[in-house]
């Protein structure tokens, strides 16, 4: 069974959402990750930071109560919670450059077995710079990179990713409507796969090495 866009993506969101802890200072950056906040539990106190100076950021606004004083860094429309507050760029990049953002999850073009991150496309090209996905990747505690698995059929889990690189071995975690990879030093561990797949599909579509763990399970499970 082939999955739309949308149950691609609620796979992927549901999924990062459980790696969370209470009082988590988290990152989403633009594009599916900002889908992660929907699913995080109700039970779990996370603040999300925006690193054009936002910390406390809420949900998007209901039609007709946006405000162009309040995007995130995407420009997207967003609230800001009780006790949330906003402050300038230099301070927001003094909270990600100081280690205090507990997790951050974006998107990647390319990601490989040594935790190699490109997510920046060419100059020149009808596409997005790198934006503050360098400091992020650095600063952040724990890296998560929410994709699809493949992009309009191309390989995007690698040996050595070929595009220029974001960071260096940075990467802990990738999550795709697949499975789940954790990046350790002997290579990627595939901990889980999706009911819709299996070991030997998502095989077929990552070109770097996996190892399956001995615990393997499904995701969602």
């Amino acid at each position: 069974m082939e999955l739309t866009k949308e149950e691609i993506r609620e796979i992927i969101s549901k999924r990062v959402a459980k790696e969370f802890k209470d009082g988590d200072v988290v990152n989403l950056g633009i594009g599916l990750p900002t889908e992660v906040a929907a699913y995080i539990p109700k039970d779990i106190n996370v603040i999300l930071q925006s690193e054009n100076g936002l910390l406390g950021m809420g949900p998007s606004p209901a039609e007709g109560e946006e405000s162009d004083k309040v995007t995130n860094a995407g420009g997207g429309y967003v609230t800001i919670l009780e006790g949330g507050y906003f402050f300038d760029t230099a301070t927001s990049f003094g909270i990600i450059r100081g280690g205090h953002v507990d997790a951050t999850v974006l998107g990647a073009l390319q990601v490989d077995e040594k935790g190699n991150l490109a997510n920046w496309m060419v100059p020149g090209k009808m596409i997005p710079g790198m934006g503050g996905a360098m400091d992020l990747v650095v600063g952040a505690k724990k890296v998560i990179v929410a994709m699809e698995h493949t992009m309009k059929g191309q390989i995007k889990i690698l040996k050595n990713c070929t595009l220029p690189l974001t960071a260096k071995a940075q990467v802990n975690m990738i999550v795709t409507e697949k499975g789940v990879m954790e990046v350790t030093a002997d290579g990627l561990l595939l901990t889980e796969i999706s009911p819709h797949s299996s070991v030997l599909e998502i095989e077929q579509f990552t070109e770097a090495k996996l190892i399956i763990s001995k615990n393997l399970k499904i995701m969602g499970e």
